[in-house]
């Protein structure tokens, strides 16, 4: 089991959010121009990729990462800095 990783590379203004490490049989599906999800052939999904990412992030949450407990209903704010 791994653990839920997000990364953003200011390079590519690119996020990416990992469920498992990919495998070789993992597939990048495109669903729009900014969203990309990494799928198994099982349906698994190992990843999500959001391109523009610093507008997707910044437009919707204020530019911060909100984590919330669902068992607990404890939330955990974390800002991300993409400037």
């Amino acid at each position: 089991m791994c653990a839920v990783k997000f990364t953003y590379d200011t390079r590519y203004n690119i996020a990416y959010i990992r469920f498992h490490e990919k495998s070789k049989d993992v597939e990048s599906i495109k669903i729009s121009d900014e969203l990309v999800v990494d799928m198994a052939p099982d349906g698994t999904i190992y990843g999500i990729e959001l391109l523009n990412a610093n507008e997707q992030i910044k437009e919707k949450d204020m530019g911060k990462l909100l984590i919330v407990n669902e068992a607990t209903g404890s939330t955990t704010e974390m800002p991300i800095h993409t400037d």
